[in-house]
């Protein structure tokens, strides 16, 4: 970490898809995830933030984009805030700031990349150096999947049965394999029902305890994959597990349907594509209906195309496998 200047620091983390999904705590105060996950970060995709720790505050305060925070961002920031505090012995209150390249709360993991970009600008503020594998389990604690934006590249989030053995690290970095998230952004409105309600609703679903309990060997074989870069092997897991978290979200109590009409034209042409050995390309869908289409980079362009003539509602983000969370110089932009 860079040396701390006046109690501030700047922090940036990336978004994650994980191909592996989390999906329901076996302890909701600790978030540890009914099973474990896997994951690739998204180096064009990011959240920068800075926190500055005030003696003279008598409250932490919150900007994301340019605007004050609404209120259930403010108090799940200031939630994480008193983790850090508890373990770093600190008496202020934080200024936070924090600006998105991506659209927020529409299944893009925006919460991931800023839980990650908190905890580690907050750690780093007052000169605190952590290990990467506390820090991840810190992250956790402000979103589960915040764990998996701490290390870099591929990365395996182990469930463990305590706080710090729930924690992610990298298992290939981000030159391993070239793969590219081609995001099909179908809906850039805010979801209705968050990822933290969904997790508590999972083991709702009769569904969810064969999902948890059949996710060690879909995480075990597209590791396998991953490693061999077996693309048909990988493809087929990636899409499995998508649709087992969604159907236990569909079979839930309350019911929560992430799907648009759109999204489900994406998933169906995604596959006929594959199948019909034109493109190298496979979906997995987080809690949104924005459709996450993994291809190898020679293949990308001919995707973004493909999904252009699909339908002229559907914007392009495109991202590669990029690095973990790191502190930046505090003037930096």
């Amino acid at each position: 970490m860079l040396p701390s200047v006046n109690n501030i620091a700047r922090a940036r983390a990336h978004s994650n898809i994980a191909f592996i999904k989390y999906w329901g705590n076996r302890d909701h105060n600790l978030r540890l995830p009914a099973n474990s996950s896997l994951s690739m970060n998204l180096g064009e995709l990011h959240t920068t933030t800075t926190v500055e720790w005030i003696q003279a505050f008598d409250a932490d305060t919150l900007e994301i984009n340019g605007s004050p925070a609404e209120q259930g961002a403010l108090e799940r920031v200031r939630a994480h805030l008193d983790v850090i505090r508890r373990r770093l012995a600190i008496q202020s209150f934080a200024q936070v700031t924090s600006t998105n390249n991506f659209p927020m709360g529409t299944g893009i993991a925006s919460s991931a990349s800023a839980f990650a970009a908190l905890t580690m600008a907050a750690v780093a503020a007052p000169g605190a150096e952590l290990s990467e594998r506390e820090l991840s389990a810190l992250a956790r604690m402000g979103s589960g999947s915040a764990a998996r934006s701490i290390p870099a590249g591929f990365v395996e989030w182990h469930a463990g049965d305590s706080h710090e053995t729930s924690y992610a690290e990298t298992f290939a970095h981000p030159d391993h394999w070239d793969l590219v998230d081609v995001i099909a952004v179908v809906s850039r409105r805010h979801k209705h029902v968050g990822s933290s309600a969904g997790h508590r609703e999972a083991d709702s679903s009769i569904l969810q305890a064969a999902r948890a309990g059949s996710a060690e060997q879909r995480l075990s074989d597209v590791k396998a994959a991953i490693v061999s870069r077996d693309f048909e092997a990988f493809a087929s897991i990636v899409e499995e597990d998508s649709n087992l978290m969604h159907a236990v979200m569909m079979t839930s109590n309350p019911p929560l349907f992430y799907w648009d009409p759109l999204s489900l034209r994406v998933m169906r042409a995604v596959r006929s594509w594959r199948t019909a050995g034109r493109l190298r390309v496979c979906y997995t869908l987080d809690a949104g209906p924005n459709v996450h289409c993994i291809c190898e980079a020679a293949d990308a362009a001919a995707v973004a195309d493909n999904l252009r003539e699909l339908s002229a509602n559907i914007e392009i983000i495109r991202s590669g496998a990029g690095p973990g969370a790191y502190v930046l110089p505090t003037m930096a932009v």
